[in-house]
């Protein structure tokens, strides 16, 4: 098993449409270019989900979040800006992004990373990279590089290396999801 540590490396690989399995902001995660729907592809089959339950992306910039959300209420960002921990926001109209990321509503799930490690890598990236737990679909996220599966750790193409990891907060982010009519719906604390 080899481990990457060279951003500049990662960043290419994940621009071709490899997969990854890198520490979030939050937990470990498996991911891949956000613009990619081979790659999105790949992820659904590694984890074992049906492509009906989407995933999160993580962006690093008011930009980046704009060009995928048709409409950023003030309420989001206020949200982004004031949240102390990792807070998912589900927007309720995604844009330019593969119909496979998408959820069946036409929404989509994003988290404005503010610092560490996928910060950097999404600053050499220059898009979104899709971020969802480094599992098989239903059983336990795990919390550290060592409760990975070993089955995850052979499926994906890029495995960064645990010295990489940046967050100490290592539980699933918080998610609120913005209605079209403006209401606020918490899925998880």
């Amino acid at each position: 098993m080899k481990l990457f540590s060279n951003i500049n490396q990662m960043s290419t690989l994940i621009d071709e449409g490899k997969t990854i399995l890198y520490p979030t902001d939050t937990i470990w995660g498996l991911g891949c270019d956000a613009t990619h729907e081979k790659a999105i592809d790949k992820l659904y089959k590694i984890k074992n989900r049906p492509d009906s339950k989407s995933m999160i992306i993580l962006v690093n910039s008011d930009a980046m979040l704009q060009q995928y959300v048709e409409d950023v209420p003030p309420l989001a960002w206020d949200l982004i800006d004031l949240s102390e921990k990792p807070t998912t926001i589900i927007y309720p109209q995604a844009k330019n992004l593969p119909k496979n990321l998408i959820a069946d509503d036409g929404s989509i799930a994003i988290r404005m990373v503010k610092s560490g490690f996928v910060y950097q890598l999404l600053n050499k990236l220059k898009k979104p990279i899709v971020s969802t737990s480094a599992n098989i679909s239903g059983n336990p996220a795990p919390k550290t590089f060592d409760d990975i599966d070993e089955e995850i750790k052979n499926a994906v193409d890029i495995i960064v290396s645990p010295d990489m990891e940046t967050s100490q907060y290592h539980k699933s982010s918080a998610i609120i999801k913005l209605e079209m009519n403006g209401e606020i719906k918490i899925i998880r604390k």
